[in-house]
Protein backbone atom coordinates (compact mmCIF):
# COMPACT_ATOMS: atom_id res chain seq x y z
CA UNK A 1 0.00 0.00 0.00
CA UNK A 2 2.88 2.39 0.75
CA UNK A 3 4.19 1.98 -2.80
CA UNK A 4 0.76 2.95 -4.16
CA UNK A 5 0.68 6.10 -2.01
CA UNK A 6 4.20 6.95 -3.19
CA UNK A 7 3.13 6.50 -6.81
CA UNK A 8 0.08 8.73 -6.32
CA UNK A 9 2.20 11.44 -4.74
CA UNK A 10 4.82 11.18 -7.51
CA UNK A 11 2.22 11.49 -10.25
CA UNK A 12 0.68 14.58 -8.67
CA UNK A 13 4.11 16.13 -8.18
CA UNK A 14 5.05 15.41 -11.82
CA UNK A 15 1.82 17.06 -12.97
CA UNK A 16 2.45 20.12 -10.80
CA UNK A 17 6.07 20.40 -11.97
CA UNK A 18 4.98 20.29 -15.62
CA UNK A 19 2.45 23.05 -15.01
CA UNK A 20 5.17 25.11 -13.34
CA UNK A 21 7.46 24.68 -16.38
CA UNK A 22 4.54 25.61 -18.64
CA UNK A 23 3.93 28.77 -16.59
CA UNK A 24 7.59 29.72 -17.02
CA UNK A 25 7.79 29.05 -20.77
CA UNK A 26 4.28 29.51 -22.19
CA UNK A 27 2.63 32.42 -20.33
CA UNK A 28 3.14 34.84 -23.23
CA UNK A 29 1.73 32.35 -25.74
CA UNK A 30 -1.29 31.74 -23.51
CA UNK A 31 -1.90 35.49 -23.29
CA UNK A 32 -1.56 35.83 -27.08
CA UNK A 33 -4.05 32.99 -27.66
CA UNK A 34 -6.58 34.67 -25.36
CA UNK A 35 -6.09 38.00 -27.13
CA UNK A 36 -6.66 36.39 -30.55
CA UNK A 37 -9.90 34.83 -29.29
CA UNK A 38 -11.08 38.11 -27.74
CA UNK A 39 -10.43 40.04 -30.98
CA UNK A 40 -12.29 37.42 -33.01
CA UNK A 41 -15.31 37.35 -30.70
CA UNK A 42 -15.46 41.16 -30.56
CA UNK A 43 -15.63 41.20 -34.37
CA UNK A 44 -18.38 38.58 -34.68
CA UNK A 45 -16.12 35.54 -35.07
CA UNK A 46 -16.34 32.16 -33.43
CA UNK A 47 -13.97 29.53 -32.06
CA UNK A 48 -13.73 26.15 -33.80
CA UNK A 49 -12.15 23.46 -31.61
CA UNK A 50 -11.01 19.93 -32.36
CA UNK A 51 -8.77 17.07 -31.32
CA UNK A 52 -8.80 13.27 -31.11
CA UNK A 53 -9.57 11.00 -28.15
CA UNK A 54 -9.02 12.86 -24.88
CA UNK A 55 -8.30 16.01 -26.88
CA UNK A 56 -11.72 15.66 -28.53
CA UNK A 57 -13.26 15.63 -25.06
CA UNK A 58 -11.19 18.70 -24.17
CA UNK A 59 -12.45 20.48 -27.31
CA UNK A 60 -16.05 19.79 -26.25
CA UNK A 61 -15.32 20.85 -22.68
CA UNK A 62 -13.85 24.21 -23.76
CA UNK A 63 -16.63 24.90 -26.28
CA UNK A 64 -19.09 24.36 -23.42
CA UNK A 65 -17.17 26.85 -21.23
CA UNK A 66 -17.57 29.53 -23.92
CA UNK A 67 -21.20 28.82 -24.85
CA UNK A 68 -22.37 28.18 -21.29
CA UNK A 69 -20.14 29.86 -18.78
CA UNK A 70 -16.78 29.39 -17.15
CA UNK A 71 -17.25 31.04 -13.75
CA UNK A 72 -19.85 33.78 -14.14
CA UNK A 73 -23.17 34.24 -15.90
CA UNK A 74 -22.70 36.27 -19.07
CA UNK A 75 -23.68 36.40 -22.71
CA UNK A 76 -22.96 33.16 -24.58
CA UNK A 77 -19.76 33.23 -26.62
CA UNK A 78 -19.79 31.40 -29.99
CA UNK A 79 -17.71 28.23 -29.98
CA UNK A 80 -18.15 24.91 -31.78
CA UNK A 81 -16.52 21.57 -31.04
CA UNK A 82 -15.94 19.91 -34.42
CA UNK A 83 -15.79 16.57 -32.59
CA UNK A 84 -19.46 16.13 -31.72
CA UNK A 85 -21.55 15.53 -34.85
CA UNK A 86 -21.38 11.77 -35.35
CA UNK A 87 -23.16 11.94 -38.70
CA UNK A 88 -20.56 14.36 -40.11
CA UNK A 89 -17.65 12.47 -38.55
CA UNK A 90 -18.76 9.10 -39.90
CA UNK A 91 -19.91 10.36 -43.31
CA UNK A 92 -16.67 12.23 -44.00
CA UNK A 93 -14.58 9.31 -42.73
CA UNK A 94 -16.52 6.87 -44.89
CA UNK A 95 -16.96 8.96 -48.03
CA UNK A 96 -13.61 10.78 -48.01
CA UNK A 97 -10.98 10.04 -45.37
CA UNK A 98 -10.69 10.36 -41.59
CA UNK A 99 -7.92 12.91 -42.17
CA UNK A 100 -10.61 15.25 -43.55
CA UNK A 101 -13.17 15.12 -40.72
CA UNK A 102 -12.18 18.50 -39.27
CA UNK A 103 -11.03 20.11 -42.50
CA UNK A 104 -14.43 19.62 -44.16
CA UNK A 105 -16.14 21.25 -41.18
CA UNK A 106 -13.73 24.20 -41.22
CA UNK A 107 -14.47 24.59 -44.92
CA UNK A 108 -18.22 24.47 -44.28
CA UNK A 109 -18.61 26.71 -41.23
CA UNK A 110 -15.34 28.61 -40.87
CA UNK A 111 -15.13 32.25 -41.92
CA UNK A 112 -12.33 34.78 -42.13
CA UNK A 113 -11.85 36.23 -38.66
CA UNK A 114 -12.74 33.03 -36.80
CA UNK A 115 -10.28 31.11 -34.62
CA UNK A 116 -9.30 27.47 -35.14
CA UNK A 117 -8.11 25.84 -31.90
CA UNK A 118 -6.51 22.44 -32.51
CA UNK A 119 -5.44 20.14 -29.70
CA UNK A 120 -2.89 17.39 -30.37
CA UNK A 121 -0.68 15.91 -27.67
CA UNK A 122 1.82 14.76 -30.31
CA UNK A 123 1.46 17.82 -32.52
CA UNK A 124 1.18 15.36 -35.41
CA UNK A 125 -2.53 14.53 -35.69
CA UNK A 126 -3.07 14.55 -39.44
CA UNK A 127 -6.73 15.54 -39.30
CA UNK A 128 -5.94 18.47 -37.00
CA UNK A 129 -2.98 19.48 -39.18
CA UNK A 130 -5.05 19.50 -42.37
CA UNK A 131 -7.81 21.52 -40.73
CA UNK A 132 -5.27 24.01 -39.34
CA UNK A 133 -3.66 24.36 -42.76
CA UNK A 134 -7.00 25.07 -44.43
CA UNK A 135 -7.94 27.50 -41.65
CA UNK A 136 -4.76 29.47 -42.28
CA UNK A 137 -5.56 29.67 -46.00
CA UNK A 138 -9.04 30.93 -45.09
CA UNK A 139 -7.55 33.73 -42.92
CA UNK A 140 -8.75 32.01 -39.77
CA UNK A 141 -6.30 32.43 -36.88
CA UNK A 142 -4.77 29.14 -35.71
CA UNK A 143 -4.03 28.18 -32.11
CA UNK A 144 -2.40 24.80 -31.44
CA UNK A 145 -1.99 23.05 -28.09
CA UNK A 146 0.65 20.32 -28.35
CA UNK A 147 3.32 18.44 -26.47
CA UNK A 148 7.07 18.94 -26.40
CA UNK A 149 7.86 18.47 -30.09
CA UNK A 150 7.65 21.61 -32.22
CA UNK A 151 6.10 20.10 -35.34
CA UNK A 152 5.32 21.76 -38.66
CA UNK A 153 1.74 22.27 -37.48
CA UNK A 154 3.07 24.16 -34.46
CA UNK A 155 5.43 26.25 -36.57
CA UNK A 156 2.61 27.24 -38.96
CA UNK A 157 0.21 28.29 -36.20
CA UNK A 158 -0.40 31.88 -35.16
CA UNK A 159 0.14 30.63 -31.60
CA UNK A 160 1.49 27.28 -30.49
CA UNK A 161 1.39 26.38 -26.81
CA UNK A 162 3.81 23.50 -26.32
CA UNK A 163 3.86 21.51 -23.09
CA UNK A 164 7.34 20.24 -22.21
CA UNK A 165 6.50 16.53 -22.06
CA UNK A 166 6.08 13.47 -24.25
CA UNK A 167 3.77 11.72 -21.74
CA UNK A 168 0.19 12.00 -22.96
CA UNK A 169 -1.61 12.04 -19.57
CA UNK A 170 0.56 14.87 -18.22
CA UNK A 171 0.21 16.81 -21.49
CA UNK A 172 -3.58 16.48 -21.36
CA UNK A 173 -3.70 17.59 -17.72
CA UNK A 174 -1.70 20.67 -18.62
CA UNK A 175 -3.75 21.35 -21.76
CA UNK A 176 -6.93 21.56 -19.73
CA UNK A 177 -5.26 23.87 -17.19
CA UNK A 178 -4.04 26.13 -20.03
CA UNK A 179 -7.49 26.04 -21.63
CA UNK A 180 -9.16 27.04 -18.37
CA UNK A 181 -6.78 29.98 -18.06
CA UNK A 182 -7.67 31.12 -21.59
CA UNK A 183 -11.38 30.77 -20.77
CA UNK A 184 -10.88 32.84 -17.63
CA UNK A 185 -9.10 35.65 -19.50
CA UNK A 186 -11.73 35.72 -22.26
CA UNK A 187 -14.66 35.60 -19.84
CA UNK A 188 -13.24 38.40 -17.69
CA UNK A 189 -12.87 40.55 -20.80
CA UNK A 190 -16.54 40.10 -21.70
CA UNK A 191 -17.87 40.63 -18.16
CA UNK A 192 -15.84 43.69 -17.07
Amino acid sequence: MDSLITDIKNQLIQSAELKTRTAETQAESIEKAAEIIIRSLENGGKVLLCGNGGSAADAQHIAAEFVGRFLVNRKALPAVALTTDTSILTAVSNDFDFDQVFMRQVEAVGREGDVFWGISTSGKSENVRKAAELAGKMKIKVIILAGKEITQMCRNADVSINVDSNFTPRIQETHIAVSHIICDIVEKHFTE
